[in-house]
Formats: C-alpha cells, sequence, structure tokens
C-alpha cells in the first residue's frame, strides 16, 4: 500500500523507540507478540502507543462521567469479545506504571489521547495503584489478590420508579440486524410485529428467522415446540399503521439521518401515546432524531451489536429529554432478554465505539506512516491483547465503509488531530475494497 501524510504522533513514538523502550523496561511493561517472535524496539513502542491510548480513553471517559466504571469494562467484553476492559486492564498493569508509560509517550507523541487521565493521576496519589496495592479503579481483597470486591449496583439510578408495561414489540427493517432483534424479543416471550416494505420482503424476513430457529433445532438448543411458540409470537406487515398498538418499536433501518428522521415522525403519528420509540443507531444523535416527533421523552438509543442473538451488549442511550421512566423500561426490557444493557449519554460513538475506532484508525496510520505493517501488527496486537482478532482484520469484519463513517462522526464530534481519520481508510473505501464483504479490503479474502 501507497504511504500518505505521516500521523506525526506515531512519527514520534517511532522517533524515540529506543528512549521509550527504556521507559517500557524499566516500568516492567511487557509487549508479547505471537509465540517465539522476536520484537523490535519500534514495534513494541509502537503497540504500547496504539493501545495504552484506547485504556486511557476509557479512563479519561470515567473521569467524565459519561458512563460508569463497569459500564465502560463491561462494553469491551461484551460489544467487542475483549477478555478484560481498560480499567481493570490498567488495575493489573499498575496505574503508576501506566502513568509512567503515559508520560513518556505524550512527551514523544504529543497526542491528546496519550495525555495522563486525572483520575489516574488521582489515584496513584493516593496510593491507590490498583491490584497490587488492592485498590485502583476496582478493590480487591488483598493487595496482589485477583478478587474483587463486591459493590452496589452501578445501574441503581435506572431502576428506581414506575416502569412502563412491554408485551408488544415492534421492529422496523428486514436486515441481519432487524432479523435478529426480531429474534431476540420473540424468544423471550414478547409479540413481534415487524415492518418491512413488501410482501416479498416480510416472506424473507420469516424465512430467515426459520432458518435460524431450524438451525437451533438442528444444533440441540431449542425444541421444535419452542421453535413453533417463537415464530407464532412474530407477524409482519408492510405499512407503519400495524405499530398502532405496541408498546415498544425499535428501528434498524439504513444508517441515514434523513431516513432515520422520517421515520421517527412517522412512528410519532401512529404509535399510542405511552409508546417507547428506539434507534439502533451506532452513530446518530437520539436527541437530533427525536426532534422529529412531539414525544422527544419516549425516544432512546438501543444499540445491539451483531448478530443480535448473540451478542450480549445493547448500549441504551438516553438523550437529556429522554424520560427516566423510559430508561428504566428499556434496562429491564434488555434483561428480560437475556442482553447487558450499559448506561450512557447521547454523544457520537457512545462507549464502544468511541474506544475502539480510534484505536483501529491509530493502527492504520502506523502502517500509512511506513512504521510498521500489516504483517506484522495484526498478529501482534492479537496475541499480546488475546483479542478476537488483529486490527485490520476486525475493520475488514465491520466494513471499512462503516469503520470510515463512523471515525468521521467522532472527529465531527471532537475535532482533535488525533481523531482524524486516516488517509489511508478513506483511500482503501474509494477504492472500493470495502473488507470481506466485497472480498478484498486491507486483507484479501477467496
Amino acid at each position: 500500500m501507497s504511504a500518505a501524510t505521516p500521523y506525526p504522533g506515531l512519527i514520534g513514538v517511532s522517533d524515540g523507540s529506543a528512549s521509550l523502550a527504556g521507559v517500557l523496561g524499566g516500568t516492567g511493561f511487557k509487549v508479547t507478540g505471537p509465540e517465539g517472535a522476536a520484537l523490535s524496539s519500534g514495534i513494541e513502542a509502537l503497540a504500547a502507543a496504539i493501545w495504552v491510548a484506547y485504556l486511557n480513553e476509557g479512563a479519561r471517559m470515567l473521569e467524565q462521567q459519561y458512563a460508569t466504571r463497569d459500564d465502560i469494562d463491561a462494553s469491551m467484553r461484551f460489544g467487542c469479545g475483549y477478555p478484560v476492559g481498560p480499567l481493570a486492564q490498567l488495575d493489573v498493569i499498575g496505574l503508576d506504571v501506566a502513568a509512567a508509560v503515559l508520560d513518556a509517550l505524550h512527551e514523544a507523541s504529543g497526542d491528546t489521547r496519550h495525555k495522563t487521565s486525572s483520575v489516574i493521576t488521582e489515584l496513584v496519589a493516593a496510593g491507590k495503584t490498583g491490584r497490587a496495592a488492592g485498590t485502583g479503579f476496582y478493590s480487591y481483597e488483598a493487595p496482589g489478590s485477583d478478587v474483587v470486591v463486591a459493590e452496589g449496583s452501578a445501574q441503581a439510578d435506572s431502576d428506581s420508579g414506575a416502569l412502563r408495561e412491554i408485551a408488544k414489540v415492534g421492529v422496523v427493517g428486514t436486515g441481519t440486524m432487524a432479523t435478529g432483534i426480531i429474534e431476540v424479543f420473540a424468544k423471550a416471550g414478547y409479540q413481534v410485529v415487524y415492518v418491512a416494505r413488501s410482501d416479498e420482503k416480510v416472506a424473507k424476513v420469516r424465512a430467515a428467522l426459520e432458518k435460524s430457529l431450524d438451525r437451533a433445532v438442528g444444533k440441540g438448543r431449542m425444541t421444535q415446540e419452542d421453535r413453533d411458540a417463537v415464530l407464532a409470537r412474530v407477524s409482519g406487515v408492510t405499512t407503519h399503521g400495524g405499530l398502532a398498538d405496541v408498546d415498544i418499536v425499535v428501528e434498524a433501518i439504513v444508517e441515514d439521518f434523513d431516513t432515520k428522521s422520517e421515520l421517527f415522525a412517522s412512528l410519532d403519528r401512529v404509535c399510542k401515546p405511552s409508546a417507547i420509540l428506539a434507534t439502533t443507531t451506532s452513530s446518530l444523535s437520539i436527541e437530533a432524531l427525536a426532534a422529529a416527533t412531539s414525544r422527544p421523552a419516549d425516544v432512546i438509543g438501543m444499540h445491539f451489536f451483531n448478530p443480535a442473538p448473540i451478542m450480549k451488549l445493547v448500549e441504551v442511550v438516553s438523550a437529556d429529554a429522554t424520560a427516566a421512566d423510559v430508561t428504566a423500561t428499556v434496562v429491564k426490557l434488555c434483561e428480560a432478554t437475556k442482553k447487558h444493557p450499559v448506561l450512557c449519554g447521547d454523544r457520537a460513538g457512545f462507549i464502544v465505539n468511541f474506544l475502539l475506532f480510534p484505536y483501529l484508525n491509530d493502527a492504520v496510520r502506523a502502517v500509512e506512516a511506513n512504521l510498521t505493517s500489516i504483517e506484522d501488527l495484526d498478529p501482534l496486537m492479537k496475541a499480546w491483547q488475546s483479542l478476537p482478532m488483529g486490527p485490520f482484520a476486525l475493520l475488514d469484519v465491520v466494513g471499512n465503509d462503516v469503520s470510515l463513517a463512523i471515525q468521521e462522526t467522532i472527529f465531527d464530534a471532537f475535532p482533535d488531530a488525533c481523531y482524524r481519520p486516516a488517509p489511508l481508510l478513506k483511500q482503501t473505501v474509494a477504492e472500493g475494497k470495502l473488507g470481506r464483504k466485497t472480498g478484498e479490503g486491507f486483507l484479501q479474502y477467496s
């Protein structure tokens, strides 16, 4: 791949890799690659810079009170399949060690994401340096113990007050996500009505649902009787009028603001006054979508992850106007469907995407500036952090066009150079190399 404009931050890390290696070695911070692979000081420094920025961003998110400690960590575990969340990992590394590494990285890179979070600094000053000290972001049974002391529920505020009754669910959309959400609700015992644009699309969703359930029966995960009962709870229609009596409607249509806004205006007209209007958007403003309705208090985000029947995480996104009972009801609804809800506010990227995509973007920048290669960095990050896949394989799975759109949304909301989409990512999308779905992205697929 041709090099584009280098990213000064990572250039600085690469140029200072020898001195950074001394800091890493002196603190005991280790970067380990695939078994038997020897690592240069340059690739060690780059990997540390890319990953520690992500960990620090998790701490900054807590510092900003955007989400709770437990929700930040759960988001990355259940939304990305990471073995541990960023705050728990910082406790394992040692907050004093993380601060020393971040200070050295920030001096080399000037990257905002390497500036040590004030919450890390405050904890270190208080002697709360993590697991080794017995307390850090979490409290442990004893210094050095890996047993976390249980604390009160992080979602206590959402558990109080009256809840709205949910018996019938509406879903708008016919894609993979919409079909998965239909399955989730129907399996949990809810009556589900979904809206498609034609009878053919109604039948297509039904066939996809039957195929999924038949697969579950064939693997012994469901009985034939349960399969039939799930299907009996599901019906499809071709007009929004079929949603007149639902208690909540979840839209899962194309990620386009104007299209979603028009849909919310329609839902506002046809749904009963007590109905909750939810969007599965991964990047659009809940407040802006709610403005298309006369009931902004009833509008909320329910960001499911794909495939919805398998992935446990749902980001519950409340705008300033979202009513407390709406948030509490959606949290309970997620729990009733055996999902793990996390609470966050209405800002670009929510929890998962805001932590994930700048990390992926940094990986692209490193390759773009010829500081490393995909062949070296992808297996290194996967092995070092025990990830499901390396950054480039993940970009190709998500879709490079989708990844670019998310990174652009984050940069629009937070116009810091560290969030600017990598030119190489833009180039890859412009060349039509969108990932697995096109047979080629950063990697090639046969």
